[in-house]
C-alpha cells in the first residue's frame, strides 16, 4: 500500500512553503492580524515567528523611510482589491536594514469584501545592491560623457546643454549673459617643442586656472576642442565679463609656464574674446557664440596675447 502522503495533504504544503527561501505569510483583514509566517522570517530578520502578531509589527519593523509610503500603499491597494508588489527596507532584530520585496495577493469572499491577504516575503538586498551598483555606473557614464577626459573640466557638449538653459533663463529674467573663449597662443609650436605628454599638461594647468577664475556656483568653464576654452558667465555685464577675463591672464602670467618658441612672449599666453548679451526673443546663442568666436580670432590677427571686448 502507497503511504506517501496525498497533495491535498497541508503538511504537504506547509513543508513545500517552510523549505523555500521565500517567507510565506497570511493576514486576516477583519482583524488586521497574521494567522501564518514561515518559519524563515527569523533567520532573515530575526524577529521570533511568533513576534508576528498584527500589521502594526510588520509596519513598526519597515524602516522609517521606507514606511509611511509602504503602508499607505498597501492599504489602498488591498482596499480597493488589487494585488500588488512592495519594496522597503526592513528593519532586522539587530538594527540592520534588508531589502524585502512584498508579494501580496488579496483573497476575497463572495460578496466581494476582503477576506485575507496572502503573499511572500522575498530578500532582494543583493538585488538591490546590484541595481544600485548599476545605477551608480551609469550616472558616472554620465558624467564621463559631459567632461573633458584630459583636463577634467566640462567638455563642448556640457557647455551646449548649460548654454541652452542659461539663455532661457537670462531671455525670462532680462539679465546679461556672458561668454569668455579663449585660445593658447602658438600651441602647435608649444608641442612641437615640448612634446604632447608636455602639451596635455600645459591643457591641464590652464583648465585648472580657468576653474580657480570661473568660481561662481553657476559659472562654467569648459575646453572646446584642442587648445580653445571658454567660461560661461551668467548674471555677468560686460565690465564684470572683461574684469574675470583680465583674471585669468594674470593668473596665468603669474603661472610663468614656459614657452620657448612663442612669438610673443617667453611664457605662455592667450588670446580672449569677450561678448555680453541680455537675449530676446529675436536672438540666437549660436549667433552670440560666432560673435564671441570673432573676436578671438581678432585678438589673434592683432597680435595675440590680448582681449578683445567690443566690436564683430
Amino acid at each position: 500500500m502507497n503511504s506517501s502522503p496525498t497533495y491535498d495533504d497541508p503538511g504537504v504544503y506547509r513543508t513545500l512553503l517552510e523549505s523555500t527561501k521565500a517567507i510565506p505569510w497570511k493576514i486576516d483583514w477583519a482583524s488586521m492580524r497574521f494567522t501564518y509566517i514561515g518559519p524563515q522570517i527569523e533567520t532573515l530578520l530575526g524577529w521570533r515567528q511568533d513576534s508576528w502578531q498584527t500589521v502594526n509589527d510588520w509596519a513598526d519593523r519597515i524602516h522609517e523611510s521606507d514606511r509611511q509610503k509602504t503602508v499607505d500603499f498597501c492599504v489602498a491597494q488591498s482596499m480597493q482589491g488589487v494585488d500588488h508588489e512592495a519594496d522597503y527596507q526592513a528593519l532586522t532584530r539587530d538594527g540592520d536594514l534588508v531589502w524585502i520585496r512584498d508579494v501580496v495577493h488579496v483573497k476575497r469572499h463572495p460578496d466581494g469584501s476582503v477576506d485575507c491577504l496572502v503573499g511572500f516575503m522575498f530578500d532582494i538586498t543583493e538585488r538591490k545592491a546590484a541595481e544600485d551598483k548599476i545605477l551608480q555606473l551609469q550616472k558616472e557614464l554620465e558624467t564621463m560623457s559631459y567632461r573633458d577626459a584630459l583636463t577634467g573640466i566640462a567638455n563642448r557638449r556640457m557647455f551646449d546643454r548649460i548654454l541652452d538653459v542659461e539663455w532661457s533663463k537670462a531671455r525670462a529674467c532680462g539679465e546679461p549673459l556672458s561668454l569668455v573663449m579663449l585660445d593658447i597662443d602658438f600651441f602647435k609650436q608649444y608641442n612641437d617643442s615640448f612634446g604632447h605628454p608636455q602639451g596635455d599638461l600645459c591643457l591641464q594647468q590652464v583648465a585648472g586656472l580657468l576653474d580657480d577664475t570661473a568660481s561662481r556656483t553657476r559659472d562654467l568653464c569648459a575646453r572646446l576642442g584642442g587648445e580653445e576654452f571658454v567660461m560661461l558667465l551668467p548674471a555677468t555685464n560686460a565690465e564684470a565679463a572683461h574684469a574675470i577675463a583680465a583674471r585669468f591672464a594674470r593668473l596665468l602670467a603669474r603661472a610663468a609656464i614656459p614657452h620657448r618658441n612663442s612669438r610673443v612672449d617667453d611664457v605662455l599666453t592667450v588670446s580672449i574674446g569677450v561678448g555680453t548679451i541680455v537675449p530676446g526673443g529675436q536672438d540666437a546663442p549660436e549667433a552670440f557664440i560666432e560673435l564671441v568666436d570673432r573676436r578671438l580670432y581678432r585678438a589673434k590677427g592683432e597680435g595675440r596675447k590680448r582681449i578683445v571686448a567690443s566690436g564683430d
